[in-house]
């Protein structure tokens, strides 16, 4: 078995050794630290078509066209797709019947001599798998973690070689390909959060997937697609919005998942520091939920519950942020609005539990301080499993003796808010009796999601769904009986 290439000097001397690649290398900001390694490994001639590097804004601006912000994915698609058509172009002709053609490129902001910036940008690679072929693509957007520019710099290369030797040699195992990114790296160098792989090569990816991989991996902390199931960059999407976020497991989303967002929309579009603001409500799934003791995700139960938060037209944040504090210091860092989150009472006893907070020096106290921190406000939905059982709400919650004046406290000062515009009718409905009713074929689980959700587990059989035989039956018999009459 041939030994695995993870070193940085061989994948480069590996690409500009193989003839069939040719191509371009474009790279704005931060110096052009990915194209040097094919220069210094040595036969960069039969690699590199042209290197370039737009440093300037204006020279940038001339080549690519103007843009309002210069790290940014419109900028980068710009450069990818200048570049590649070039090269066809330009190239295509002489060589074009035994060359794959590709274009890379970056741009990127590295620490400054002043400090304090955002380090970050973003990168990509257009090619041909084969000769002739219409082109793939994979594009990222990178955090710099190092502190010092020149570490930075020297990540950003690293990862840039990376990415074009698994565009070259393993687009044809994604998974594979998004696991060698950080090859002679680590996660407290470089943080990837956004990762999309589109075009004829990655025909049959479900970027969904690949968000999550990198979640899973933890090439980041946090990963976003959309309702539409296109992948996106959080700092992008959060960035002058105030958000409104729901924990859950969403296996299957009930009328109680919906309820509990619409009513906390509500109370929080209210208050003053929200008012006039764009909102976005979001729907989390975190890696403890979704590997739910198992050693692995299942990746048809993740995208089964993917498939109907779009159907619900949800954007789905998957984070490996259990701790709530942890989670809002993400959303804090992307945007500078109010933040809400939603939780049931359950959820609010869980919350009060001092062992998830052993390894802080304040323990439970530097929890809260850190979860408030920006005046955070938690959103209550009421709990009553059973008719005759008392509502409970944040006014009747008892957590542990030690910290009931903790809770008392925060609860004066109106960071737990009740939500008291619920449905009460939705307050029996819980996601573990809906999937036992869909085992044992018993149809009243479909009165206990919304519509759209019924209708995908029948058409795709998500959660082990198989038609009544009965229904079938009757639903056979009835069907001759009318073509009798």
């Amino acid at each position: 078995m041939k030994e695995e290439i993870t070193d940085t000097h061989s994948k480069a001397l590996r690409i500009n050794l193989d003839p069939r690649w040719y191509g371009t290398f474009a790279e704005i900001g931060a110096g052009q630290e990915v194209v040097r390694w094919f220069f210094r490994v040595g036969g960069a001639a039969g690699t590199i078509a042209k290197s370039i590097s737009a440093y300037d804004m204006k020279v940038s601006d001339a080549i690519y066209g103007r843009a309002e912000r210069y790290v940014s994915r419109g900028r980068l698609q710009a450069m990818l797709d200048r570049e590649f058509r070039l090269d066809i172009e330009r190239l295509g002709h002489d060589r074009g019947d035994n060359t794959s053609f590709f274009a890379f490129a970056d741009t990127v902001v590295a620490q400054s001599y002043r400090g304090g910036n955002d380090c970050h940008g973003w990168m990509g690679i257009k090619f041909q798998s084969r000769v002739n072929d219409e082109p793939s693509q994979i594009v990222m957007h990178v955090r710099m973690l190092d502190t010092q520019a020149s570490l930075q710099q020297e990540a950003l290369g690293i990862v840039g070689v990376n990415l074009c030797y698994g565009a070259f040699f393993l687009n044809h195992v994604p998974e594979e390909l998004v696991e060698s990114l950080l090859d002679k790296l680590t996660i407290g160098r470089i943080e990837i959060d956004m990762l999309e792989l589109t075009g004829i090569e990655f025909r049959n990816v479900d970027n969904r997937v690949m968000a999550l991989k990198l979640v899973q991996l933890g090439l980041s902390g946090a990963a976003m697609f959309g309702a539409d199931r296109e992948v996106l960059q959080p700092s992008d999407v959060l960035r002058k919005k105030a958000v409104l976020v729901e924990r859950g497991s969403f296996r299957p989303m009930t009328h109680v998942n919906l309820n509990m967002l619409e009513c906390a929309l509500s109370k929080f579009k209210e208050d003053p520091a929200v008012a006039d603001k764009p909102v976005l409500p979001v729907m989390e799934l975190t890696m403890r939920n979704l590997l739910a003791g198992g050693k692995d995700v299942d990746r048809r139960d993740f995208l089964a519950r993917a498939e109907l938060l779009a159907a619900c037209g949800m954007t789905v944040l998957i984070s490996d942020y259990f701790e709530y504090y942890r989670l809002a210091a993400y959303l804090s860092a992307r945007t500078s609005e109010r933040i809400g989150i939603v939780l049931g009472v359950p959820s609010v006893y869980e919350l009060f539990e001092e062992k998830y907070y052993a390894g802080l020096p304040g323990g439970t106290l530097e929890s809260f301080g850190r979860l408030f921190k920006h005046d955070l406000k938690i959103y209550v939905y009421p709990l009553r499993a059973k008719e005759s059982d008392e509502l409970q709400t944040i006014h009747n919650v008892k957590v542990d003796p030690k910290l009931q004046p903790l809770y008392d406290y925060l609860v004066g000062r109106g960071s737990f808010v009740q939500l008291d515009n619920c449905n009460l009718a939705y307050l029996s409905i819980f996601s573990r009796d809906v999937l036992k009713r869909i085992a044992t074929q018993d149809e009243s689980w479909e009165e206990m999601v919304p519509p759209q959700v019924a209708d995908l587990i029948r058409e795709r059989g998500f959660f082990g769904y198989r038609p009544n035989e009965k229904a079938v039956v009757d639903g056979a018999a009835t069907s001759v009986g009318e073509r009798e009459a």
